[in-house]
């Protein structure tokens, strides 16, 4: 199957969205965190957060990014924060904004992965599905509008609180520049977003 073509702006955006979703995902690999040390960055709010990152991740062990990943995303009981939009949008998990995730979902021929068990509403995996909608992993490529639509409805309302939170939160160190870099970048697709007529 050929590959969809897409602009080279839209495949660094794709593949930003997908790098958040590795790193909110799961702790960081030993490959993952040296691909990080080896980053650089511009003048830019969010190119100065990744050279604030990539300067950790050349600092931080596999254990202690895994240590720092349980405390943030699981804990004991629960970790620091909860990365849900229900959780965000609502107070309660597995409520009216997963309900309608799943509706867009199931329209654009998104399906849960069979060896994932968060609801999907999770952070990680939101930003799994903006990089597949840029790239058409799901099948066609999304136009800018539907890509608008789908940030607009499950990540705008509340992404950019939650990387704020990631970056003040107390057991964050690798993964507080990762806040500041999720927050900058949401900002810069909310703004983006708003500049774009529709295309269809």
């Amino acid at each position: 199957m050929q590959t969809p073509r897409i602009t080279e702006e839209d495949q660094l955006r794709a593949d930003l969205y997908g790098y958040l979703s590795a790193l909110l995902a799961a702790p960081p690999s030993k490959q993952l965190l040296a691909q990080t040390a080896a980053l650089s960055g511009d003048d830019t709010d969010l190119g100065k957060a990744v050279v604030v990152l990539s300067g950790l991740a050349g600092k931080t062990s596999v254990p202690a990014a895994e240590r720092e990943f349980n405390a943030l995303f699981i804990g004991l009981g629960r970790g620091e924060l909860l990365p849900y939009a229900s959780y965000y949008m609502t107070g309660f998990l597995n409520e009216k904004p997963l309900a309608a995730l799943r509706q867009d979902m199931l329209r654009l021929g998104i399906t849960r992965a069979p060896n994932v068990f968060e609801p999907e509403d999770n952070v990680a995996s939101l930003m799994e599905m903006m990089s597949g909608l840029i790239t058409g992993r799901f099948g066609a490529v999304q136009s800018l509008s539907r890509q608008r639509e789908f940030f607009n409805r499950h990540i705008a309302p509340w992404a950019q609180h939650f990387f704020s939170d990631l970056e003040g939160a107390k057991t964050s160190v690798l993964y507080a520049p990762v806040g500041t870099v999720g927050r900058a970048f949401m900002k810069i697709e909310a703004d983006a977003f708003r500049l774009v007529g529709g295309d269809e």
